[in-house]
């Protein structure tokens, strides 16, 4: 067994027995059970169904509200933070999705020129519903599907982009956006286009009671659909190392190693802004890049192995330390490494990963 299966099954233990001491309603709680009852209730009601998925995870985050559901002009899947996954993977999943004759498209909500593609296709879309007679008629669209998939930024983005095409005046509203499971509560309606009047539902993630696939629940444990605390930063970093180890994203830092240590004094870190305590600056993620790669380059194993990886990444987050400015002996250090390397990852600052690999569409 491989390193990386044993962290898929100390995940899923961790959340197991979450949902034995506390049940599932720590993560499917009363509030989720009452949205899933909402958006099953809409479904036959609105003219279209937009389901947002991580471009990461384009079949972990499948919404199980409809599976039932057969392909049709209706559903549309909508792969959303394209920026953040593997560009040829996506272009697999793309491939993938077509042949098996479903609507989708690829989008990342905070790009403008590809959220008025998005809001495009939407509107050919609309064009080809039987009733649409292009008079005064309003076209309702949802979007729903798993937490922090980034519908409520996709939302008000499309909200953003609609207004400004239709020249329409007045005070823009906004979906809540966060980067935790779980801030939707409310069903709301933005409008995105008007000849015909398109309003889209944001609605709030949902989740099943229980999630059985290993793999699945690893993938929406790592990308942020489910709790952290069910898990533990720890645990989902070393996860995610597994992964980034026996990937070859760290061969395009190879430049960095030759740039050597950040030798700024305090005086001029601070002229040019440059706070350590910030992990999310330029320089300091280049000095994360650096550090990963002198480690995964220069070390010596089968990584296959599970001790060998564990060796390695051991070895990846005593390196991290100094980065991010931890001493050795601060508390709780390696959680601090952890979770600060789990926003880098979340927020693309060490690449991109496609955790599901596509079918083959032979």
């Amino acid at each position: 067994m491989t390193l990386n299966h044993s962290l898929v099954q100390k995940i899923v233990n961790a959340i197991k027995e979450v949902s034995r001491n506390k049940g599932s309603t720590w993560w499917y709680t009363p509030h989720m059970v009452a949205a899933s009852r909402a958006i099953t209730e809409r479904i036959p009601l609105v003219d279209s169904l937009l389901e947002v998925r991580d471009s990461r995870i384009p079949l972990s985050s499948t919404c199980e509200l409809i599976k039932h559901l057969s392909p049709s002009s209706r559903h549309i899947i909508i792969l959303n933070k394209k920026d953040l996954a593997n560009h040829i993977q996506l272009k697999e999943w793309l491939k993938y999705f077509e042949q098996k004759k479903c609507l989708v498209f690829g989008v990342n909500s905070h790009n403008k020129d590809n959220i008025k593609e998005l809001l495009n296709f939407l509107q050919a879309r609309v064009r080809e519903l039987p009733k649409i007679d292009h008079g005064d008629q309003t076209i309702t669209l949802m979007l729903f599907g798993i937490p922090n998939v980034g519908k409520s930024a996709l939302a008000n983005s499309l909200h953003q982009i609609g207004r400004i095409s239709a020249a329409e005046k007045g005070r823009l509203k906004h979906a809540v956006v966060s980067p935790h499971p779980g801030e939707t509560k409310n069903i709301s309606g933005l409008k995105i286009a008007s000849h015909p009047s398109i309003y889209v539902l944001d609605t709030p993630g949902v989740v099943p009671a229980e999630i059985l696939d290993a793999e699945v629940c690893s993938n929406l444990a790592l990308t942020g659909a489910l709790k952290d605390c069910l898990v533990g930063d720890v645990e989902l970093a070393e996860y995610f190392l597994s992964i980034f180890n026996l990937s070859d994203e760290y061969k395009k830092w190879a430049k960095l190693s030759l740039s050597g240590a950040d030798d700024c004094s305090e005086l001029e870190r601070r002229q040019k802004r440059q706070y350590l305590t910030d992990h999310t600056q330029d320089f300091i993620v280049n000095k994360v890049r650096r550090m990963l790669y002198e480690a995964v380059s220069s070390f010596n194993g089968d990584l296959e192995d599970e001790e060998t990886m564990s060796r390695l990444i051991k070895a990846e987050f005593a390196a991290l330390r100094d980065p991010f400015n931890l001493p050795p002996d601060s508390d709780d250090c390696v959680r601090k490494v952890a979770a600060k390397l789990l926003n880098l990852y979340r927020t693309g600052r060490l690449y991109h990963y496609t955790l599901d690999v596509a079918p083959s569409n032979n």
